[in-house]
């Protein structure tokens, strides 16, 4: 009997000087949930399995130091963890600078006609625009995140 494999959970992990800004930036470009794993912190936390000065205050709240996470809205959580588990942005603290193209981006897709407008409230909210592309396949505008990650705005 040939059993059908299940899909891989995943997630999309980035790099980040400031995962906490990272996330507060994505949740917004893409109307996100930022992550809430502070009952998970302050329960490790109070067991003393954890170091305090893992963990930072950050969105009104007490977090990990190095990590931070956003998650679709509608998409099923951890209750106990506040971990997303469906579509997700996972930044993670690093010390190098980033020195040179992404291998991989996201491509935002606002609706029909609302290019320019989401490219204004995305420069609005810290993003930079690189380059109008147009190409056989269309339009689209190459823009940069605060930290200076690539990404598409078709």
């Amino acid at each position: 009997m040939t059993r059908t494999p299940t899909p891989v959970h995943w997630k999309l992990v980035v790099d980040a000087a400031d995962p906490h800004a990272q996330a507060e930036f994505w949740a917004a470009a893409l109307h996100y949930a930022v992550e809430d794993h502070s009952a998970l912190v302050e329960r490790l936390l109070g067991f003393e399995a954890v170091p305090a000065d893992l963990t930072v205050e950050a969105h009104g709240r007490r977090a990990w130091r190095d990590l931070d996470a956003v998650r679709h809205p509608d998409d099923p959580y951890d209750e106990e963890t506040g971990a997303g588990l469906g579509r997700r942005l996972l930044f993670q603290r690093v010390p190098e600078a980033k020195t040179g193209k992404n291998r991989i981006h996201l491509d935002l897709h606002p609706g029909e006609g609302l290019r320019d407008e989401e490219v204004a409230r995305l420069e609005g909210l810290g993003a930079s625009p690189v380059r109008h592309v147009r190409a056989q396949g269309g339009e689209w505008v190459v823009m940069r995140d605060p930290e200076g990650n690539e990404f598409c705005v078709h």
